[in-house]
């Protein structure tokens, strides 16, 4: 097995995380928008999970730049791109990227909610993406 079915096991591994944790942001938002959670409850769990996801994305992002999978790459970096922006961009008096202050203020769940449902196409897409490329090097190195 070469360095690229190394790097695809991993890439499907770390896609289904982040899928799964895509489907608990969606899940903990619509939770939020029904009142089954309170804003401070359903701000404290995303913003836990927020730096993991962040890290996981661009971590990959990396190792596809460093193994020389530039259109991978090019179509993969922008989302984690994104995601550093809006962590770097929070107000300096949030608690996170959610902020239970301002979650129900100018229509920031709806944003979060659209946002949320867009990664989770994202990370769908490239789960079966990485899944393909990895029974593609597999099959290659035999």
């Amino acid at each position: 097995m070469g360095p690229d079915g190394l790097l695809f096991i991993f890439s499907l591994l770390d896609e289904a995380a982040l899928l799964l944790l895509a489907v608990y942001f969606v899940i903990t938002l619509s939770d939020l928008e029904c009142d089954y959670l309170n804003a401070r409850v359903c701000c404290d769990k995303l913003n836990y999970w927020t730096v993991l996801e962040l890290l996981c994305h661009n971590v990959l992002s990396l190792l596809l730049l460093l193994c020389g999978h530039w259109l991978l790459f090019l179509i993969y970096s922008p989302l984690g791109l994104w995601l550093v922006y809006k962590y770097v961009k929070k107000p300096s008096g949030n608690i996170g990227v959610f902020d239970p202050t301002e979650i129900h203020n100018q229509k920031h769940l709806k944003t979060y909610m659209r946002e949320s449902l867009v990664r989770l196409g994202f990370h769908l897409i490239f789960f079966f993406v990485y899944l393909y490329w990895m029974i593609y090097s597999l099959v290659q190195g035999y």
